[in-house]
């Protein structure tokens, strides 16, 4: 071996081992870390959590909403049964769909393959209401009451054409799963507003078809966001949330205790690692326990029989849409953030006729009874209430058509929605689409421009709101969306 020539040599070649033996153990380190942790390379720092809020607030927006009812109406509505009255159509009932209409746009593959694309008319009745004159038809007969207190959007469009992607798109901003929920976005920026209940709380209910598409729990999940902020699901029964209630023979003293121990532990880890998620679970515990007390008393609380008969006789009937709408009420009373409601059961490939009619009736009393009980409470003002599917449904009919019969296939390109209340502008119609409701031709509504308005009425600047993940600033609008000022009042 050959020596240094002096001293100063040989502390350049110690100091050059010296950094590379450190800098091997800190490769090592680091990959342990990933190993044990995972989730705490991704995590940001709390400081940067905080400045994400701050600038999603702090750009003088007024929240007119300060919470949400989202009635989600899973398998698509068809908007010309229920909200876009087309006479052409039903004139033209049984001729092919124009080529000039259609314009080449995608099918999907189960009438792609279809030999004739016969234009369906609806068969139901439609008749003007309320000083807005919106049509209607005659599924709707609660809806027809509240007419001027509602914002009705019949321009709205999406990408995805098959149900999955689209509702992920609805509930997430995007067609891919791993993205976080619109309700854990709003828990996350604006926090809870009670204390004995989640800042964001999940109701399904199946309609009266039967057989529905399937719901997956990341549409109300919180991806990578803290884990406090996902919904949680409450349930017809017994046990509203799963795994809330004591053993047997666990006293709720003896609960505090091995929480308050387990705590310490979490705390002492929390400190070695500085992993963030130890602080939502801790954060999730406690929750838990707080609603040992609060949640069976909710819903096991009576409501005068006016109140019932308002919502409908199946009200009484926990897991019912009409029984879900009448808990979100009481939900908005004690501040939950963002409520959400599933109703499955819209899909209308066969029989379109006969799935409307169902699912109309299981909804439209339920509906109407919401906007109605929040208005008579003075929460209307500040509660926004949102109903809408994950797309539309064709001009043409799917299958067999019949002067009385006929099915309707997904239509992504034009379809309706509503809101009411929170700073929504009431009676009105906005956006028009053309004679068969195939194709938008006014004020065109897309998935992002929908969710931007939403956080926007609840004070946040869609733009703004993100967090740090992979290297990525992600946001609920991924690098879309608009305000659509003209639905504000």
């Amino acid at each position: 071996m050959q020596h240094p020539h002096n001293c100063n040599d040989y502390e350049k070649i110690h100091s050059r081992r010296d950094f590379l033996t450190k800098f091997g153990m800190g490769l090592g380190a680091i990959s342990l870390a990933s190993l044990v942790n995972p989730l705490g390379a991704n995590n940001v720092p709390q400081t940067q959590v905080q400045s994400a809020v701050e600038r999603a607030m702090g750009k003088g927006l007024v929240p007119r909403a300060k919470r949400v009812i989202y009635l989600f109406q899973s398998g698509a509505p068809s908007q010309q049964d229920l909200f876009d009255y087309k006479p052409l159509l039903r004139k033209m009932h049984g001729q092919e769909l124009p080529a000039s209409v259609r314009k080449g746009q995608r099918l999907t593959g189960m009438t792609s393959g279809q030999g004739s694309l016969p234009l369906a008319g609806s068969t139901f009745n439609f008749k003007q209401y309320g000083q807005s004159g919106k049509w209607l038809s005659d599924r709707l007969p609660h809806l027809a009451e509240v007419a001027d207190d509602i914002c009705w959007v019949q321009s709205m469009y999406t990408e995805a054409i098959n149900h999955d992607p689209a509702v992920m798109f609805f509930q997430t901003g995007s067609q891919f799963p791993g993205r976080p929920s619109m309700g854990a976005w709003a828990s996350y920026g604006l926090g809870s507003l009670n204390e004995n209940f989640p800042s964001f709380v999940v109701l399904l209910s199946r309609g009266s078809n039967g057989g529905a598409q399937p719901l997956y729990p990341r549409s109300w999940g919180s991806a990578f966001l803290p884990s406090q902020h996902q919904g949680v699901q409450f349930r017809a029964g017994q046990d509203p949330v799963l795994y809330l209630n004591n053993p047997s023979g666990i006293t709720t003293a003896a609960r505090r205790n091995q929480l308050d121990r387990l705590r310490e532990l979490q705390e002492l880890q929390r400190a070695e690692s500085q992993d963030p998620e130890i602080d939502a679970r801790i954060a999730q515990y406690e929750m838990a326990f707080r609603m040992q007390a609060s949640v069976p008393d909710l819903m096991e609380e009576k409501e005068p029989d006016y109140i019932y008969d308002l919502y409908g006789p199946e009200s009484r009937t926990p897991g019912t849409y009409a029984a879900n709408c009448l808990l979100a009420r009481r939900l908005a009373e004690k501040d939950v953030r963002f409520i959400q409601l599933y109703h499955r059961g819209w899909d209308a490939h066969g029989n379109c006729p006969r799935v409307v009619t169902n699912q109309a009736r299981d909804t439209d009393q339920a509906s109407a009874a919401l906007i109605k009980d929040l208005k008579q409470r003075g929460l209307l003002e500040d509660t926004l209430v949102i109903w809408g599917g994950e797309f539309g449904r064709t001009a043409y009919s799917q299958g067999k058509l019949t002067i009385n019969n006929y099915g309707r296939d997904h239509h992504p390109r034009a379809f309706s929605m509503w809101m009411a209340g929170a700073g929504m502008k009431p009676g009105l119609v906005y956006g028009k689409t053309d004679d068969f409701s195939y194709n938008i031709v006014e004020n065109p509504v897309h998935v992002h421009d929908f969710q931007a308005t939403v956080l926007h009425q609840l004070g946040i600047d869609h733009e703004a709101l993100t967090f740090k993940h992979q290297g990525r600033r992600f946001r609920l609008t991924d690098v879309h969306g608009k305000v659509v000022k003209g639905l504000l009042s």
